[in-house]
């Protein structure tokens, strides 16, 4: 089933635009990956440098101190140019892996929490979410070449800096991540399986694993060749999923498995945001053509926590 956006384009010119969130004052909050920086584009369209981050920032969250929290894949994306779009492509050989940092939006100040966990060096940190307690969930996309792949996986930090733990076993290629409406649930997007992964959370940083073959639950496949990016939940606790080839948003349903799209002009759309009085408002990174989409949505999506 199709659903049908009129879209305005809020900012164009952008260097791979990724996290987008909506401030209390209007203006949007994302992260250049390419540019490696965290921007602000305000409602009148004027895009302004929040904070030089370098590697590749790519999801982005408002924290329970008013502070922005990214996830940083240090640069694990070579971009190309190809008819016309912005493609990201292998992992440079110099990459060494990313990290979690914090920006205090009024300074600019920029910390560096996390680049590893138990041990192991991060590799490419790609999306979060913050819970009810104040702790985020976060995937590590992994990263690959032509040759080889290093797998992603789910996990849990606290904003401090003083817990980190992974949740679950590897994965092929996790990319966007949020929580059910009661906080039950952690959905996680598998970029190159099309698939749609939901974990069932048995306390922060704890999931439930179906069996030693199946880490989560699955909510549905996509058909064909599409790709998952990041995400966002509706109020309703449907997903909203940025599908890359199939350029727009996949819609899933996690009590039928049954899914919904709305078309960008835009091969690799990469995630989305909701805001404004009714939370119909939505925005949407349109990566592969460097622009941010403006719409109204169908349903509510979920307020965030912060």
């Amino acid at each position: 089933m199709a659903i049908e956006l009129e879209l305005t384009c809020l900012a164009s010119g952008l260097q791979f635009p990724e996290g987008p969130v909506l401030l209390p004052d209007g203006s949007l909050l994302l992260t250049e990956i390419q540019r490696g920086t965290l921007s602000r584009i305000t409602p009148q369209g004027e895009v302004r440098v929040v904070a030089e981050l370098g590697g590749g920032p790519n999801g982005v969250a408002i924290g329970p101190d008013g502070a922005a929290y990214v996830t940083n894949n240090g640069g694990s994306f070579r971009f190309h140019a190809v008819d016309g779009l912005n493609i990201p492509g292998a992992t440079p050989p110099e990459h060494q892996g990313g990290s979690i940092q914090r920006v205090d939006l009024a300074t600019g100040e920029v910390r560096t929490l996390y680049t590893e966990c138990e041990g192991q060096r991060l590799i490419g940190p790609n999306d979060l979410v913050f819970d009810r307690q104040g702790g985020f969930w976060f995937t590590d996309h992994g990263c690959g070449n032509e040759h080889s792949r290093q797998f992603g996986g789910l996990y849990y930090a606290l904003p401090d800096g003083s817990r980190i733990v992974r949740a679950g076993p590897p994965l092929l290629a996790p990319n966007g991540v949020g929580l059910s409406p009661d906080e039950k649930v952690v959905y996680v997007a598998d970029t190159y399986l099309g698939r749609l992964w939901a974990f069932d959370v048995l306390s922060p940083g704890v999931v439930q694993t179906v069996s030693p073959f199946q880490p989560a639950r699955v909510v549905a496949n996509l058909p064909g060749c599409q790709f998952l990016d990041s995400l966002a939940v509706q109020a309703d606790g449907k997903v909203c999923v940025a599908t890359i080839l199939n350029g727009g948003i996949t819609v899933f349903d996690p009590a039928t498995g049954l899914t919904e799209h709305a078309a960008v002009p835009d091969l690799v759309c990469t995630n989305l945001c909701f805001g404004g009085a009714d939370m119909r408002d939505v925005w949407i990174t349109a990566s592969g053509t460097g622009k941010v989409y403006r719409s109204r949505w169908p349903s509510p999506g979920l307020k965030l926590n912060f």
